[in-house]
């Protein structure tokens, strides 16, 4: 277990240097999502019912993409290129290298997280997370859902020239029926409805509790308990869908 982790270790730093040496990763997991927030900051700047709204549901959409997006990306471009294959026939146990992965996830969404909330509190009028157990416990569940489905559905991505299209068949309408840029109390009846059976919505009313609201834990314990119910389903699919082999020669 010690070999394991010391290689888990050395795998997440090379997956941190490998990071920032890919400039269109460090684009789309950190400066994205804060030029979103800025173009709508600077919308709403004199509506502050909007700037609660929107500051979380960004951080949302942070959380699926440095998890669901990334790791499907990343996952479907490790096992087309055999990657994931050559690191099976190594002596490095297959858990230290996937552990490695996710820990660069986990770190992205952290960083991205704690960017957001100075941000909305030195921008946008927010203040400080109002309850700051809710707002770690929200954001574990977030990583570990879309982590698993993003690996989860790595699997259904037949190749890595065609991964762009299912990523962003996926990612762009959840992201806009589920609240990130507006209150979904506005939005008809049957949208609402959608949005309610998808984690992010569930995670965003999580994240909106612990950063604007202030409501407890208990609060929004239903939310949570949708966010596990999509976690548990996405680890299962993950685990069973899982290959180290390409899908084509």
């Amino acid at each position: 277990m010690a070999d394991t982790l010391t290689l888990a270790w050395r795998q997440y730093r090379l997956e941190r240097r490998l990071f920032w040496r890919n400039p269109s990763a460090a684009f789309f997991n950190f400066l994205l999502p804060l030029l979103f927030l800025a173009f709508f900051g600077a919308i709403f700047h004199s509506n502050q019912h909007e700037l609660n709204v929107i500051v979380p549901g960004i951080a949302g959409m942070s959380v699926m993409s440095t998890t669901f997006t990334a790791l499907a990306y990343n996952m479907v471009f490790l096992r087309e290129r055999g990657v994931l294959k050559r690191i099976r026939g190594t002596p490095m146990p297959g858990i230290s290298y996937l552990l490695g992965i996710a820990g660069n996830a986990v770190t992205n969404t952290a960083v991205q997280i704690a960017i957001i909330t100075v941000a909305g509190r030195a921008f946008f009028g927010i203040g400080w997370p109002r309850d700051v157990l809710e707002l770690i416990v929200f954001v574990a569940a977030g990583v570990v859902c879309f982590a698993s489905l993003g690996v989860a559905f790595s699997h259904a991505i037949p190749n890595f020239e065609s991964t762009p299209a299912y990523v962003n068949a996926v990612f762009l309408p959840v992201i806009l029926v589920s609240g990130v840029f507006f209150d979904p109390a506005h939005t008809p009846g049957f949208m609402k409805g959608i949005a309610e059976a998808l984690p992010l919505y569930h995670l965003i009313s999580g994240l909106s509790g612990a950063m604007v609201k202030g409501t407890s834990l208990a609060a929004n314990i239903s939310a949570l308990g949708v966010i596990a119910a999509w976690a548990l389903l996405g680890i299962a699919l993950a685990v069973r869908g899982f290959s180290w082999e390409a899908r084509r020669s």
